[in-house]
């Protein structure tokens, strides 16, 4: 179900693949989110192929078993333009898998990533949904700078503790007292120890890293950036307490960004009381059915 892509810059990128028995009814490409792997969504891929999708995966460059194969730090992209390496790399994965259009889906981080690609390759998307984003702001051009200038006094490839306080730490007082470090993941105290128990899981990440991230939310959320990608259906899908879409608030404005910029079918389905990981919830065979209702549209 593995194998290695080689990147334009040879990095080599981990790629799953699961394939219906019979015909396809389309492609979907996942992209996981940030300090976790692809392999984390593949009980959902199944549920997908089970529908006739011919789904497909790969770890990010720093994440998973492509920062093992290339022995790079964990939480690193590059040494420069790492978010726009990260987007290419899914132009470099999906062309080899497929040169048809393609529906794109990423959870978090890897819905910044499609976010982006849909804006560089518009020809490509088919449908897109955007699961457990959120809205660039004032506080995106504070932690880019403060990046920056952790990762010039500590080095780009050190794990950044401050930046992981100012994230990660943060989002997790939001549902104070805390049992674990990770609560803000999800209600479903199992699936934060699964999380936790994961050695691809949790890591803090680097300063550069955060840096290439502000660098790309700050670019992306830009109106002549958002104008360019293509006007296909898009559902925005999170947890009602997700504070990475500020419980919701992002997530409207992130809809109503897209269609001020001419997206004319732009959905939101916001899970009731539900946090960030919403396909790892104990009712996520309730998101998993809507998201099948609303590809089926």
């Amino acid at each position: 179900m593995g194998q290695f892509i080689e990147a334009k810059d040879g990095h080599l990128l981990f790629t799953r693949m699961l394939q219906p028995e019979g015909p396809s009814k389309g492609h979907i490409h996942l992209l996981h989110g940030m300090a976790e792997h692809s392999g984390r969504y593949v009980a959902f891929a199944q549920s997908l192929v089970e529908d006739g999708y011919c789904v497909s995966m790969h770890d990010h460059r720093g994440h998973g078993q492509t920062a093992e194969k290339n022995g790079a730090p964990f939480g690193f992209f590059a040494e420069r333009d790492g978010f726009a390496q990260a987007v290419e790399d899914v132009e470099t994965v999906t062309r080899e898998l497929t040169n048809a259009p393609f529906l794109l889906f990423g959870h978090s981080m890897g819905s910044f990533v499609a976010r982006r690609y849909a804006q560089l390759y518009p020809q490509r998307i088919e449908k897109l949904i955007l699961c457990g984003t959120g809205a660039a702001s004032p506080l995106h051009v504070a932690g880019q700078i403060v990046a920056r200038v952790v990762a010039k006094q500590g080095g780009d490839k050190a794990p950044s503790p401050l930046l992981n306080e100012l994230t990660s730490k943060s989002f997790n007082r939001q549902f104070a007292p805390n049992r674990t470090d990770f609560d803000w993941l999800a209600q479903n105290a199992e699936a934060v120890d699964v999380f936790m128990a994961d050695p691809y899981c949790g890591f803090v990440s680097t300063a550069r890293f955060y840096a290439d991230l502000s660098d790309g939310m700050l670019l992306l959320s830009r109106m002549e950036e958002m104008r360019k990608m293509p006007n296909i259906p898009i559902l925005l899908i999170s947890g009602e307490r997700d504070p990475v879409g500020q419980n919701g608030t992002g997530v409207f404005h992130v809809a109503k960004q897209l269609t001020k910029a001419s997206k004319d079918d732009v959905q939101v389905y916001l899970v009731e009381q539900m946090r960030h990981e919403i396909l790892n919830e104990k009712n996520r065979a309730h998101t998993i059915a809507h998201i099948k209702r609303w590809l089926r549209k």
